[in-house]
């Protein structure tokens, strides 16, 4: 990371984790004579299109206020969610993902399963074998798979 993305994360954390969302990924990229700073934010609530609306206003409130990093040069400011592909990596991803369907390497083959719970470093998958508690590193990183039905037995699936 260099030194501009840092002190954009140090001006730019502060004010997501004040509206009540985690900071998940800070990039600044070129696009032309603009930079485009993307910033993406989660809670265990999800993210609506309001939050990104509030959340993007008080970063670009904060940005405004000082030196944003960017100097005279124009920029575009991007808020958004995390995809369906991020890795699962953190306690609080894997947490998110309770009920979801996720996907993960063990050597050469993939292994799919849905995530029960989550309890510190140890997350409690139902795969085929039936109910396995694995370290989180050691089937990090997973990939939420994207389900067009709800589980039997779900909620959603009894109305």
């Amino acid at each position: 990371m260099d030194r501009r993305q840092q002190e954009l994360e140090s001006t730019v954390r502060p004010v997501v984790e004040q509206t009540g969302f985690d900071l998940e990924a800070l990039t600044v990229s070129q696009a032309g004579r603009r930079s485009v700073l993307k910033v993406v934010v989660d809670s265990d609530a999800g993210v609506s299109l309001d939050d990104i609306a509030t959340v993007s206003r008080a970063v670009s409130s904060a940005l405004d206020e000082g030196d944003d990093g960017f100097g005279s040069s124009p920029y575009t400011l991007e808020v958004t969610s995390p995809g369906v592909d991020r890795p699962l990596t953190e306690q609080r991803h894997w947490r998110r993902a309770i009920g979801r369907l996720v996907e993960w390497a063990d050597g050469d083959r993939k292994v799919q399963g849905r995530v029960l719970g989550v309890d510190g470093d140890r997350v409690t998958v139902q795969t085929e074998a039936g109910d396995v508690e694995h370290h989180r590193e050691a089937i990090s990183p997973a990939r939420v798979q994207v389900e067009f039905s709800k589980p039997a037995g779900s909620k959603e699936h009894q109305e």
